[in-house]
């Protein structure tokens, strides 16, 4: 993300957090998050609910609502992106960030292709699953990583060149009881 919200947009995202989440598709969401299997389904593409995607444009507006009518609460600059979908309605999914802020986005600037953020001041990369694993290299928080595999508590992510195990922890764009091989 790039820039600041200024008090307007700040506003604006406040206001569809309230209105736009009802209590009963924040609670059933919680409940998939916490499951080894969703408990919903996307009413267009029939995928699970909720589910990490990345951006794929160089340039993508979040939404108030589901059109291109709808005003721009925020402009994100940076592909790779982890975005969790969370609703869907026609060519348009309602995501949210890593930070909480949610929204409308078209589908057309999404992609499947994988990528997670640190969230750690520095998750260290490591050459094999463990915790005693030498450290291979360091990622800032905020630093977007290719997400390659993933176990119960380790996932293998790539950035600047570097390849290693970050444990699960420290990273936000993949669900509680996801793996990947």
């Amino acid at each position: 993300m790039t820039g600041f919200l200024t008090w307007n947009q700040l506003l604006a995202a406040l206001i569809v957090t309230l209105f736009i989440a009802s209590p009963a598709v924040e609670a059933q969401q919680e409940t998939s998050e916490n499951a080894a299997v969703p408990a919903k389904s996307g009413s267009v593409t029939g995928r699970p609910l909720p589910r990490f995607v990345s951006m794929k444009a160089s340039v993508g507006r979040l939404r108030v609502g589901p059109s291109s009518s709808h005003r721009i609460i925020y402009e994100f600059t940076q592909p790779g992106l982890p975005l969790k979908i969370v609703e869907e309605h026609g060519l348009w999914r309602r995501v949210e960030t890593v930070d909480g802020l949610n929204g409308w986005m078209h589908s057309v600037l999404l992609t499947g292709k994988r990528y997670v953020m640190v969230t750690e001041d520095f998750a260290e990369f490591r050459v094999s699953p463990t915790s005693v694993a030498t450290v291979r290299a360091q990622a800032e928080k905020n630093v977007i990583a290719e997400l390659k595999t993933c176990l119960p508590d380790w996932c293998a992510i790539r950035a600047g060149g570097y390849q290693g195990w970050v444990h699960r922890s420290q990273i936000w764009g993949i669900g509680p009881h996801e793996f990947r091989e």
